[in-house]
């Protein structure tokens, strides 16, 4: 009776679709295709998933733990029930957890931090720690130091140039960073590089406490005692387990010594609430800090170094643990050897209600509405994959274990790869492949926001019309296509596009649900489902836009992959490269003229230490040329390949072939300079960014770095890699007009 309903409701919902085809799919196609997404549409139940997120939240269940393991089990008894093909990939990880966690205030005044997060009367969770990881950094070294306490902002190299112009050294010094504007893992590695003996890590209130707006459990902000726990892992250097790169940690894998892993810090870390972070703040002295350097917490915030002195200790539980990955197979009804893969991880540092579970349960409401189609004659054309990834938060090990361990056969078989994570209301938020941009467009135009009588596009169009910037202004102005934006790290597509080359994608909802209870004790059922996302609207949502996608990933007669949008992205990328060029080349230029002419030396304050820049090695002019070469070709190809592609759909399982491996000619083997577990030379995350993305990021940071004599050779590795996916679509077009 269910699915008779589910099918007239189905029928109604195709019959006042969109007119025009699905991409890759003809007229008769496109109508299948729209009333097996009504008929998913109809199955997504917000009731069950809700259960699901409740349940799985219901205590703390971090990798390694036994609730991350009962976690796992449930959720691979689920999608058997459903159907599916399952089976719990184990890998052998190295994970430690915090031992001992001291940080003492010595001097002038003597203080030791609680590094303990308050139970509340107003959220049961809270009071659930029988698993709780005590608040810490993974992935930070042992050690026990003392030393002068200096404060460093959010501890990036923009920091670090403000403090060489006050003359302050952080070498045999440890450092108070507060989290944001970088990724947490970039701390310590930069304090470590300055010299720097231990890091600590606070939340400030400005950021996301108090000085935010109210603070947990009043509203969603960060309460007093929270904690952001984190890995601080060198991810950019690669992700995964630290002993075992580039390959899987199975049981009898070849290992590093714990000693070399070189992703391991080189210095003691631990994070502290901004009430434990208050008495150490207060006893800096020193010049004032900038004003842009203020945070919230009532007092003067000066730099140090001293009279603050500090001890701190910090000791870990090195284990070996098993980490579980759910992996779900639905078989292909005609091309069982093309996979369609969804991702998204099932452990948290703690309850983990947002992250990951909110993204999780929809994953979930996914494969349950994709296995009822199979069992109402819908089974999809490709194989499609549902992957639980665990241990995600530690540094994306589940995933790049299963990734590294299956390498060949990934490269070989695997369409795309769709992800999914944390996840609240608001905004459509979709990075990815520029190859799937106008695809995931097509989507989100057919997905109506569940607030609004709009479609899930224009409202993000009307959001970036007011409140963009302006390349984001610009683009919801007179751009058709919304632009997807390009993917750094911080999820567990990293190592399905950046390593193997797999067009990838990653989606959420969010900007409209303020949160402070990320990583913290507070990232529960209770506060989730308070102020983040009540009645899971967006979540049944997120459900629907992945699932639309996955399915018309698994079912289009010819991949929906696109080239357009993809030189258009590339074009604007190279014209980043030549204004940061020329940005970096005045600024230079006027700041040695400055220092030549005494100018900086006369403006400068007696009464601050501040003092004048380092003279900079002048910018040289480079010859991007090979690049604007490989970039006319690109546009000339994806031209021809609209035109060979119009009103087809045709085609062969070689041009589809030809379509799902070009993202691969994007890489190299060799990867990137210094880091070459990253293969991508279009897209991956900044050596001094961690999450955040730097495009063509071998040309990018060459010049960033002012390793000016490493920009030509990254010019011809870029240029090379655009000339090869030129080549690859110019094929496509001759495949499709054979055809």
């Amino acid at each position: 009776m269910r699915l008779t309903i589910l099918l007239l409701l189905a029928l109604c919902s195709a019959a006042t679709a969109a007119d025009n085809a699905i991409m890759g799919y003809d007229d008769a196609a496109s109508a299948r295709q729209r009333e097996a997404e009504a008929l998913f549409d109809a199955s997504i139940d917000a009731v069950e998933m809700d259960g699901w997120l409740k349940l799985l939240s219901a205590t703390p269940h971090h990798a390694g733990s036994p609730a991350s393991k009962k976690n796992a089990d449930f959720i691979a008894e689920l999608l058997k029930s459903w159907g599916y093909a399952v089976e719990i990939a184990e890998y052998q990880i190295l994970l430690p957890t915090p031992k001992v966690r001291e940080i003492e205030l010595l001097a002038p005044t003597q203080f030791k931090a609680s590094l303990r997060e308050d139970s509340l009367e107003e959220d049961a969770s809270t009071f659930v720690r029988d698993e709780l990881l005590a608040p810490y950094n993974a992935f930070s070294v042992d050690g026990e130091v003392e030393g002068e306490l200096v404060f460093v902002n959010y501890g990036t190299p923009e920091d670090y140039e403000i403090l060489e112009r006050y003359g302050i050294d952080v070498k045999g010094r440890i450092v108070i960073a507060r989290y944001g504007h970088s990724w947490r893992g970039i701390k310590p590695k930069l304090a470590g590089e300055k010299g720097a003996i231990a890091t600590i890590l606070y939340s400030d209130p400005a950021d996301d406490g108090y000085g935010a707006g109210d603070a947990y459990p009043k509203g969603p902000f960060k309460h007093e005692s929270g904690v952001q726990r984190g890995s601080v892992m060198d991810m950019p250097t690669y992700p995964g387990d630290v002993l075992t790169p580039g390959r899987g940690a199975t049981r009898n894998a070849r290992r590093l010594k714990r000693g070399d892993a070189p992703t391991i810090t080189s210095i003691p870390v631990l994070p502290m609430s901004q009430r434990d972070a208050l008495p150490f703040l207060a006893a800096l002295d020193g010049e004032v800090v900038p004003d842009e350097w203020r945070g919230g917490l009532p007092i003067t915030y000066h730099f140090g170094p001293g009279p603050a002195r500090v001890r701190m200790k910090a000791r870990f539980n090195w284990d070996m643990v098993t980490a579980y990955n759910v992996i779900a197979r639905l078989e292909g009804s005609k091309f069982p050897d093309e996979w369609v893969i969804r991702g998204n991880h099932h452990d948290g540092w703690n309850h983990g209600a947002a992250d990951p579970l909110s993204g999780l349960v929809a994953t979930l409401a996914e494969a349950k509405a994709v296995a009822m189609l199979a069992q109402d004659g819908r089974r999809p054309l490709r194989t499609m994959i549902y992957a639980v990834w665990d241990a995600e938060e530690p540094g994306l090990i589940g995933s790049t274990e299963w990734a590294e361990h299956h390498a060949a056969d990934l490269k070989e078989h695997a369409v795309a790869y769709i992800n999914t994570d944390g996840s609240d209301r608001g905004f459509i938020n979709i990075g990815g492949s520029h190859v799937l941009e106008r695809f995931f467009n097509q989507v989100i135009e057919e997905v109506d926001d569940p607030r609004s009588a709009i479609s899930l596009k224009e409202r993000r169009r009307a959001h970036d019309l007011i409140y963009g910037d302006e390349k984001e202004k610009a683009t919801a102005r007179d751009r058709a296509d919304l632009r997807i934006y390009p993917l750094g790290s911080g999820s567990d597509y990293t190592p399905f596009l950046q390593h193997l080359g797999i067009a990838s994608a990653n989606v959420n909802f969010g900007g409209e649900a303020a949160d402070g209870s990320y990583h913290t004790l507070y990232d529960t059922y209770e506060h989730y489902t308070k102020f983040q996302d009540p009645g899971l609207k967006y979540g049944t949502t997120l459900a629907k836009v992945t699932g639309h996608a996955a399915l018309r990933l698994a079912n289009a007669p010819r991949l929906p992959f696109e080239f357009k949008g993809f030189a258009d992205n590339i074009a604007l990328y190279v014209g980043e490269l030549e204004e940061l060029a020329n940005s970096m080349r005045e600024e230079t230029d006027e700041t040695n003229q400055l220092l030549d002419d005494g100018t900086y030396a006369a403006a400068i304050n007696p009464y601050k230490s501040i003092r004048v820049p380092a003279r900079k090695e002048p910018v040289p002019h480079f010859n991007f040329a090979p690049l604007k070469n490989a970039l006319d070709r690109l546009q000339q190809a994806a031209d021809r390949y609209d035109e060979a592609a119009e009103g087809r759909t045709g085609v062969s399982s070689k041009i589809n072939n030809l379509l799902f491996t070009s993202e691969r000619l994007l890489t190299r083997d060799a990867g990137l300079g210094g880091r070459p577990w990253y293969k991508h030379h279009i897209y991956a995350p900044g050596f001094y960014t961690g999450y955040g993305v730097k495009t063509i990021p071998g040309v990018r940071e060459a010049i960033e770095e002012r390793e000016y004599e490493k920009v030509a050779p990254q010019i011809t590795i870029a240029a090379s890699v655009l000339n090869d996916m030129a080549a690859r679509i110019e094929l496509i077009s001759e495949e499709i007009g054979h055809d």
